[in-house]
Order: structure tokens, then sequence, then C-alpha cells
């Protein structure tokens, strides 16, 4: 049987000379669940664009239905039937379910088609809905909709516009195990439908449980294409990363110290007044791994932004050893070893216009063993950078590039190396592994383990439900700003238990105040 789309030796090196692409074959069935699987800059993102023309191969050819197509632009790629669903969600909040989806494409009436024909749009979204079974309601704001309902926006705006092929990239990001299961269920009836479905993912166990075949890239080649009922997780990743990977996190029992890090009644409420983080009190202690789990928006951030400085409470109080940290800058808050991975590398983790070894002595070049006298001992500034590069396999030619040059994962390699080298008392660690490769996801959640096991207070903050459950001592949970559960991270609590609080059909108010 012929297949429905064939990407041959596809190739794109970027005006500055970067290779993305050195010959990447796919071939994709019609009707199948395909997944493209690889590490950081294995070229998935790139071949991706060159399937939807967002950018053009520098050679290899692309064949879909059997005709070879050159997309000049994403309007080309959807008129032939194909439809992008972006990590990052693309909706108007303030919109309605229904006017998300048509947006750009209303059904027109009148002449010269000049008026918006509402009647035909609402019957349109409505047989749509029912057709693939998914529970939305068409006249809601998106504002108000759950994250797992605003990712079925975004699969119906692409099947309003026809698409039969849909690429999906890393679209469990921020769904609860519930919504994971949800989508799963819609992807399969869309699959049993005959529409095609690229899967874009980091999640190996997703990968198993969802797809038909498996096509693995590697430094912008492929590695093999895979039937996934014939392998397993640990083929995949030795595939991607060239060795065995440690899925298991190897966590020794310790006994928790001293507290380090007390909140009490912190609220945080933003300029119209709305609670953001409400009356939230919670202890970490020395030796233990605090993990927050909650749907994103729901006051993790602000929870961070807080203690770091980046926010200011509206009431309660911020203990760090018994100190009240509240409206203290993020410059004192910073040397007092408390140590930041923030969610966000490009804007607060990182300067992108300064060098790798600039942004991994930020905070250590003021040390004395950095110095001579007035001056700053360059030589041992460059010996430390390059120490950490290694340690970190922060993929870059010269420490001297800037920190702009490098990959998302490779940047937040950097990030994390400067805070781990500052060895904090207490480290907040906010998505530290959003957007790493499985390889590096290992080395990362072994060094959080390592802080632990010296003794440090970590709070770990994830949108990553099994990474939560993996590393964390206790699981507090967050919803609409409130510490709805804080709770022993026992073999009997499961990610589907974490999942009910997170949604907010369960609070434990009784587990928060026996561990407060």
């Amino acid at each position: 049987m012929a297949a429905l789309l064939e990407m041959k030796n596809i190739h794109k090196v970027y005006p500055n000379g970067t290779v993305a692409n050195r010959g990447v074959n796919l071939e994709v069935q019609e009707g199948e669940i395909h997944a493209l699987v690889g590490e950081n800059g294995a070229g998935k993102s790139t071949l991706m664009k060159i399937l939807f023309g967002l950018e053009t191969p520098t050679e290899g050819e692309v064949i879909f239905k059997g005709k070879k197509v050159r997309f000049n632009g994403p309007r080309d790629a959807i008129s032939q039937g194909l439809g992008m669903v972006h990590q990052h969600f693309m909706l108007a909040p303030s919109l309605t379910v229904s006017e998300n989806i048509v947006l750009g494409d209303e059904p027109r009436k009148g002449f010269l088609h000049l008026f918006r024909d509402r009647t035909k749009e609402k019957e349109e979204i409505q047989e749509l809905i029912r057709r693939f079974g998914f529970k939305l309601n068409p006249d809601e704001s998106v504002e108000s909709i759950s994250v797992g309902q605003k990712q079925r926006v975004e699969i119906l705006k692409v099947l309003y516009r026809g698409a039969k092929l849909i690429i999906l990239d890393e679209p469990t990001a921020v769904l609860t195990p519930q919504e994971t299961d949800e989508l799963f269920e819609s992807i399969k009836s869309l699959a049993g439908q005959n529409y095609t479905i690229i899967f874009i993912t980091h999640k190996l166990r997703e990968v198993m449980e969802i797809s038909d075949r498996i096509t693995v890239l590697k430094a912008g080649n492929t590695i093999e294409t895979l039937v996934t009922k014939e392998t397993n997780q640990e083929e995949i990743s030795r595939l991607m990363v060239g060795r065995d990977v440690l899925f298991r996190v190897e966590k020794q029992e310790k006994e928790p110290e001293d507290t380090i890090l007390e909140l009490r009644d912190v609220s945080v409420t933003d300029e119209k007044g709305l609670k953001l983080l409400d009356n939230v009190s919670m202890k970490i202690r020395g030796g233990e791994i605090l993990g927050i789990a909650g749907v994103e928006g729901n006051g993790q951030r602000e929870l961070v932004e807080v203690i770091t400085g980046l926010a200011k409470a509206s009431s309660g109080q911020v203990l760090y050893l018994n100190e009240n940290i509240l409206g203290k800058s993020i410059g004192e808050i910073r040397n007092m070893r408390i140590g930041h991975i923030p969610e966000d590398r490009q804007t607060t983790g990182a300067c992108l216009t300064t060098t790798i070894e600039e942004n991994l002595i930020l905070d250590i070049y003021n040390d004395p063993q950095f110095r001579t006298g007035p001056f700053l001992n360059k030589k041992k500034l460059k010996e430390f950078a390059k120490k950490y590069i290694k340690m970190y396999d922060v993929r870059t030619d010269s420490e001297e590039a800037l920190a702009g040059s490098l990959s998302g994962g490779n940047l937040q390699k950097v990030v994390i190396a400067r805070e781990m080298a500052k060895n904090p008392k207490l480290l907040i660690a906010a998505q530290p592994t959003r957007g790493v490769d499985i390889g590096a996801i290992e080395f990362i959640h072994k060094e959080i383990i390592k802080k632990r096991d010296e003794g440090t207070a970590v709070l770990l903050v994830s949108a990553e439900l099994s990474e939560i459950t993996s590393l964390s001592d206790r699981i507090g949970v967050l919803y609409n700003g409130e510490l709805v559960a804080l709770l022993d991270n026992t073999e009997e609590l499961t990610e589907e238990e974490i999942g009910y609080y997170m949604l907010g059909i369960k609070r434990a108010d009784e587990e928060v105040a026996a561990h407060e």
C-alpha cells in the first residue's frame, strides 16, 4: 500500500551553517498514529516545519498523496489537508470555543459574502463536536475552560479546515493524567475514522501507549522506524541517546533535617483583586524534595516568584532559615544560597546576549577564589566555566559562544549548572527538564537527588506528573491558588489520585493541616 506521506532525503542547512537535517527519511501510512522521537537537536521540529511549509528544505522531496509537493507556507499545507497543533496554544481567550475554531475562516453569506453566517457557523461547529465526541460547549469562552478542553479546541480548529493529517507537537505537556487519557481516546477515535496523526513527544511511555509506529531521529538523521508492539522503551531510548537510559530514579531513604523554608498564609493578589495564591502554608526541610503538582496556571508561578523575590505577596510570611525574606531584593535572595531554576530559561534564566561563560559565573565572580586583589582572575573563571560545560554536557564549540546561540535544551543545562554550582541550601526547580531530552533528564534528576542527599531543601514544580512522583518525598497540589493537598509520596499514591486533586474534584484539608 502506498504511503500517505513520504519525506525523502531531507536536508536543511541554515544560512549560518547550522545543519538541522542530514538526509531524513519519514514514511507515514494513512490512518496510523506515527510517533516522531529524538533528542533535542535531532531535527524533529525542523522536519515538521518543512512539512507544514514553515521552512524550505535545502535538499530532498516531500510526497503527499502520491504527488510531489512543495509548500510555500502553512496556507498551502492547510489547503492540501495538513494541520498542526503547536505545543503552545494559539487561542483568543476572550472569544468563545466556536469563534476560536472558525477564526479567520468564518462562514459568510449575502452579497459578495460580506456578512458572517452565524447560523451556519453554529450548525457546523455543533456537528463537528458531535462527530468527534469532544465534550465542549461551543458558546463557552475559552478563558473559562480547562487546559484539556483548550487542547480539543486546537484539534477542532485544524479539523474544521479539512485536515486529514494532523501533527501534534508535545500535546500532553500541560495535561493531567485524566486529560491525557481523554486526549488519547480522541486521537484513537480520529485514527479510527482514517485520520492520520504524527505525534511528537519526549514521553516514551505515551509513545508505547498511543502509537502504531515510531521513527527515531538522531543528529539530523533517521536512525530507524519501529513497529510499536515489537519494541520497548529501552530500545527506543538506546537508539535516541546511543546508550542505555535509567528510567527509574534511584533514591535512598533519607531522614529530613531542620526546616529550611516555611510559608505562612502567603497570598498573592493581582491588580484586579483576584487571588492568585490563597493563604498557602507549607514547610520544606533539609534533605527532602517537596513536589508541587497542578495544572499550569493554578498558582505555581506565583509561588516560585514570591519566594525568589520576583513578585510581591499581599499577605503572609516567607521564612528562610527563620528569617522573613519578603521584601528583600532579588540580589539579596540570590546571595543567601538560594538556587533558582526558573521555568522560562530565555527571559529569567539566562542572558542570551552574553556568553555561556558569563552566564555560568553570574553568582560567583565576586568569590575570593576568583579574584586577585581587586581584579578578576579570568583564568580561574574560564576553568570554572569549562568544568561545568563538560560536567553538564553543554553542546557548544566554546565557552565564549553566546548563550542565545544554544538550543533550548543546552541553554537549560547552563542554567542548571550555574544554580547547582552555588551549592544551595534551598533549591527551587521550576520545570527543570522542560524541553530536555531523555538522556539529559536522567542526568538532571540525578543531580537534584544528589543535592537532596547533601541536605539541600528542594522545591520542585513540574507539569510532568511522572517527574513529581518519581523525585518527591512529599507532594503538594495547587488548585485555583490553594494548597488543596499535601501528601506523603508512598507507593499507594497514584498519578490518578493526584490528578483528582489537580482538577479540583478532591481536596484534602486534613492532610494539609497535618503536614504544616
